[in-house]
């Protein structure tokens, strides 16, 4: 029997940078063991470049990457989710729509590096940098753990725990 592949979905109220930065690293590091997503409350237009820029710069796959509407993964044939974790302090926030099969969910909240926009092109690159390196700290985290043989309720506290790592 093939070990199962479980579905991650990060929220982002813009999934723009945050949500598309976990998305992809999740699906670099995953080894196959994953399938993340991203969407947003309020999806932008266009994912962030400086958070493309990051993910080539780290060798990290971007085709098709795109912002999306979180309505999409609460749909009857959207994948089901086994996990939905919010980067951003908006969207944990907000009222989520039902996600079908009862996923785990918790806060992984990150400060939102477009926030820097009217800074030195240095100072963006340094926080966008340090997001990237929060993420994969904490997906590096949520990879070594031992999905199947944890309860509903420790895997809840190693989730809930990962969300306050920050190095």
């Amino acid at each position: 029997m093939s070990a199962p592949v479980y579905n991650v979905l990060f929220i982002c109220t813009h999934n723009s940078a945050r949500s598309i930065i976990a998305e992809a690293l999740l699906n670099q590091l995953g080894g196959g063991k994953f399938r993340a997503y991203s969407a947003g409350s309020r999806p932008a237009s266009h994912v962030h470049p400086q958070a493309l820029a990051l993910l080539q710069r780290h060798k990290i796959a971007t085709e098709g990457l795109h912002s999306k509407n979180w309505d999409t993964f609460a749909q009857p044939d959207a994948p089901q989710m086994d996990f939905v974790l919010t980067v951003c302090d908006q969207a944990a926030g907000e009222v989520c729509p039902f996600w079908p099969g009862q996923p785990l969910s918790a806060h992984w909240g990150i400060q939102d590096p477009s926030a820097t926009i009217n800074h030195s092109p240095e100072n963006i690159d340094k926080a966008f940098s340090e997001v990237f390196r929060i993420l994969h700290r904490r997906i590096s985290l949520f990879l070594s753990l031992p999905l199947p043989k944890l309860g509903q309720l420790s895997l809840q506290q190693e989730l809930n725990h990962i969300g306050h790592t920050s190095d």
